[in-house]
């Protein structure tokens, strides 16, 4: 019975590493996903830079116009723009936080400090489970076969203590 245990306890521990690097994995995933709407969004950003500058204002300026504008749909692409250039902004500075994050799980930590949510959503949306073969990933896994194995040790150890009329071995 004890070796079925243990076998348990392995198999719950190896369960809880591949749980545990889901974690740096999706951040992966975040990140990708992250770069290409970063990518959109300059390329939208761009192209409001440019008509600007064709109708002789600049960017804050072409926003004001469109959000000034009496035509409730021109209205609502200023509006539009403006929550574009912002969110543009945001993610940024987390794109730049999660290249920083250091140590492991550190991008993962990044990414849950301030997510997107829609971005997060989308991700989440398309997560693909994978063990990550890299050092986040590993050290994740790792750290978490410890933590289920260690917590399976702890519960049977107390088990067996509750258990009445089992003898405990004497030491020699």
């Amino acid at each position: 019975m004890l070796r079925v245990i243990r076998t348990l306890g392995l198999a719950l521990g190896i369960l809880g590493g591949i749980v545990a690097a889901q974690g740096p994995e999706f951040a992966q995933q975040y990140a990708q996903r992250l770069g290409g709407t970063l990518d959109e969004l300059r390329r939208s950003i761009a192209a409001l830079d440019a008509d600007a500058a064709a109708s002789g204002t600049n960017r804050q300026g072409a926003v004001e116009r469109l959000r000034g504008n009496g035509d409730a749909l021109v209205a609502r692409r200023g509006e539009a723009a403006r929550a574009d250039i912002e969110r543009l902004q945001r993610l940024d500075a987390q794109k730049q936080a999660l290249t920083e994050a250091g140590g492991p799980m550190g991008r993962f930590a990044a990414l849950l400090r301030d997510p997107d949510m829609a971005l997060a959503r989308a991700t989440y949306q398309d997560y693909v489970p994978a063990v990550p073969a890299s050092a986040d990933g590993i050290i994740a896994g790792f750290l978490g076969f410890l933590a289920t194995w260690a917590g399976w040790r702890v519960l049977t150890d107390v088990g067996r203590r509750l258990v009445p009329g089992r003898r405990q071995p004497k030491a020699a």
